[in-house]
């Protein structure tokens, strides 16, 4: 069973395996994001514009969204020969659900030029399996296996893949299936029990500068709380040849009341 199985043309209806972490009668986002790289890949094909990738996505969530039916929207919002801002959105119960804004630009050969000053990360086999449920419920977090080395609450490096494909009977690029497991980042390594502190991200926007192999995805993660309820989730970005780019997530936190 995939996370999500098409039903129309721009609809899409999601599987058990998208429940939610803070509530899980709710969707996780983690795949609706995938989901909309998806939809901007498969425009931009339909378009004859396949040479183009992704270099940035920039994601706002308005609001938590049902394990419902959703109904999808592409537009191109700035058309060019070498770049191009492409806009998705989702919606769910009449309800504006997430929005995507992404550049797309022509590749050319820079391997001369190529400079990779990030620190490389311990790969998947040197890095101890994590057990996600223990501190988080719900579907899409069941299907996610993790590994984690914990330097203390908040930071670690980590790598997380999915057996469970992104859309029932589809196609679907390294890229999209990677950035449906992006917004994992921040319960990677929580700086508090989410039972005692709620912080959930408002958006995530991620650079890549190169494309992810597929497979194995790995997080160099950091989650900063500030003093005054709003604080941040970052990442640098690894595949199994090394880092490909960063992700941030603005965070809400507030403690929880009456648990």
């Amino acid at each position: 069973m995939a996370y999500f199985r098409r039903t129309g043309a721009t609809t899409f209806q999601p599987t058990e395996h998208v429940g939610g972490a803070w509530k899980t009668d709710e969707q996780h986002v983690a795949p609706t994001l995938g989901l909309l790289a998806h939809l901007v890949e498969e425009d931009r094909d339909a378009r004859g514009r396949g040479e183009l990738v992704l270099t940035r996505l920039s994601y706002d969530i308005w609001g938590t969204y049902p394990l419902d039916v959703m109904d999808a929207h592409v537009q191109v919002v700035r058309p060019g020969k070498g770049v191009e801002l492409v806009e998705a959105e989702v919606s769910c119960g009449g309800r504006r659900a997430i929005t995507l804004r992404a550049w797309l630009a022509l590749p050319g050969d820079t391997a001369a030029l190529a400079a990779e000053p990030l620190p490389r990360i311990p790969g998947p086999d040197e890095t101890p399996v994590t057990d996600l449920t223990v501190v988080w419920p719900g579907g899409f977090i069941k299907t996610v296996e993790v590994r984690r080395a914990q330097a203390e609450p908040g930071r670690a490096t980590a790598w997380v893949r999915t057996g469970v494909p992104l859309l029932e009977d589809e196609q679907v690029s390294a890229t999209a299936r990677g950035v449906g497991l992006f917004d994992i980042a921040n319960g990677l390594t929580v700086r508090r029990d989410p039972r005692e502190v709620a912080f959930p991200n408002l958006d995530l926007t991620a650079h890549l500068y190169r494309t992810p192999d597929g497979g194995w995805l790995g997080f160099d993660t950091t989650v900063t709380f500030g003093p005054s309820g709003v604080g941040l989730t970052s990442a640098v970005l690894h595949d199994e040849r090394g880092p490909v780019g960063t992700i941030s997530q603005s965070l809400v936190v507030r403690p929880r009341v009456g648990r």
